[in-house]
């Protein structure tokens, strides 16, 4: 709450609010040890990915939102304790290594799962690659700059969490909320956006400038938004998925995205290479 309220004597209104209660607390637990909490609400509906104009007020905002964000972290969240982009890369590197094992050492394995296996090597040595190369990169200064900066992210910026005014446009759900680049933020909204439209490279660099025109990008945020690109994150999200499913039926969805991210592999790979280079 009062990182939100910070923001907002930052110049950013648009957004929810959490409300106190009677005892101007602004949340309560239950019996069971439930913590609840009381936000203003909007009327308003949700953004639609498939309307331009709405999406690019998304990203409009999204950039005037860091910009408020700018220096609240550093008396409300705690600083990570290591660069999180990495740390989260490392993470879901070791659980791909953890199912690949499994997979190899599953004796029947259904259609899905032999599919899977096909073509695992070739995102599991993607995600391996990103993780060297990152490495490579100077993280400890990158990391330096985040604990001088205290930079925020929403956190979860995805269109549902985007609410459209007839004026303007509302951002709710704050609740992971933490110290991370924006670029974060940035990334979330322009995958899902451009896994829509098929990596399309005018819409790619049509984002990032309204986003830039708001709020200009340093160095720094963009090698990072460069490698969050260059990760296989939905390859990452099928395996994850399917591994903590159960076995016993899995869900023909699994093998439709597996085969949807193949066909866009290419499209994706010359959108990086030409934002990017």
């Amino acid at each position: 709450a009062g990182a939100l309220e910070q923001i907002r004597e930052n110049g950013y209104k648009d957004m929810e609010t959490i409300l106190p209660n009677k005892e101007g607390e602004f949340f309560c637990v239950d019996y069971d040890r439930t913590i609840y909490i009381v936000k203003s609400y909007f009327q308003a509906k949700e953004c639609n990915i498939r309307e331009k104009a709405e999406y690019l007020k998304g990203m409009k905002h999204l950039a005037r939102l860091h910009s408020a964000m700018e220096g609240v972290g550093r008396n409300e969240l705690r600083i990570p304790s290591s660069l999180p982009i990495l740390r989260e890369i490392e993470k879901h590197n070791a659980e791909l290594r953890g199912v690949r094992r499994y997979l190899k050492g599953k004796g029947q394995k259904s259609e899905f799962e032999l599919y899977l296996q096909k073509h695992y090597d070739y995102f599991f040595e993607q995600a391996l690659s990103v993780q060297e190369k990152l490495l490579c990169e100077n993280v400890s200064s990158l990391f330096l700059q985040m604990k001088e900066n205290h930079p925020l992210c929403h956190g979860d910026y995805q269109y549902h969490n985007i609410l459209m005014g007839s004026n303007t446009c509302y951002i709710i759900n704050f609740e992971k909320m933490t110290v991370d680049s924006p670029i974060k933020d940035v990334y979330l909204f322009m995958r899902k956006l451009l896994e829509k439209n098929n990596w399309n490279l005018d819409l790619g660099k049509e984002l990032l400038h309204t986003y830039n025109e708001e709020r200009i990008l340093q160095e720094e945020e963009l090698l990072q938004l460069k490698y969050r690109f260059y990760y296989p994150e939905k390859f990452w999200k099928i395996v994850n998925f399917y591994y903590n499913s159960p076995k016993s039926w899995i869900s023909c969805k699994n093998g439709e995205k597996l085969t949807k991210l193949l066909e866009q592999e290419e499209a994706k790979h010359i959108l990086i290479q030409t934002m990017f280079p």
